[in-house]
């Protein structure tokens, strides 16, 4: 295939994967999709009042995030973190990724729940922290073959700053406790 050809796949691909996410809500061929729910607080957010449209593209942008990231650590590839993450969480996650394509293992992330809550927005509507209580069945694979399944409960601080057309991930800190 030519790099040309090639090309047009890649873009045919993202175009139908992006139209399958904004009619469905998943893009296709995932696990556990289906079952990805974010919920969000903005009720404790300060000193600034978190919008309407601001507190819907949240919700949307962070499942969007989650998405990409299980798709990432499950198939062992870097491309779904270019978009939802930047800075310090997407360097983590890259490291992630890289490492388990060192070792021949990969995660699944089945079954997810966020309860998100905003505790604080800039004045400016420049970064907004959130605290993330997740949920999920995290599967472990060795070379392809299950090795563990358990559920699992995390605590995330994470700091989402608004970009070109979405608002990304720049932290994704997991904490014992909030």
């Amino acid at each position: 295939m030519t790099r040309q050809a090639r090309c047009a796949s890649h873009a045919f691909f993202a175009l139908f994967s992006l139209a399958a996410f904004l009619c469905c809500g998943s893009l296709p061929g995932r696990a556990g999709d289906s079952t990805l729910s974010v919920q969000l607080d903005t009720s404790r957010a300060g000193p600034r009042v978190v919008e309407s449209l601001t507190r819907q593209r949240i919700l949307r942008d962070y499942r969007f995030a989650w998405r990409s990231l299980s798709e990432a650590v499950e198939f062992n590839t870097l491309n779904p973190l270019n978009g939802p993450f930047v800075g310090d969480a997407k360097r983590w996650l890259s490291e992630t990724v890289t490492s388990q394509q060192k070792s021949g293992i990969s995660q699944r992330y089945t079954h997810q729940s966020h309860e998100l809550g905003a505790v604080f927005y800039a004045p400016e509507g420049d970064v907004i922290e959130l605290h993330d209580t997740a949920r999920y069945e995290l599967e472990i694979f060795d070379a392809g073959k299950a090795v563990d399944s358990q559920p699992i409960v995390v605590h995330y601080v994470v700091l989402m700053t608004p970009g070109s057309d979405r608002w990304v991930i720049r932290q994704l800190q997991a904490v014992p406790q909030f």
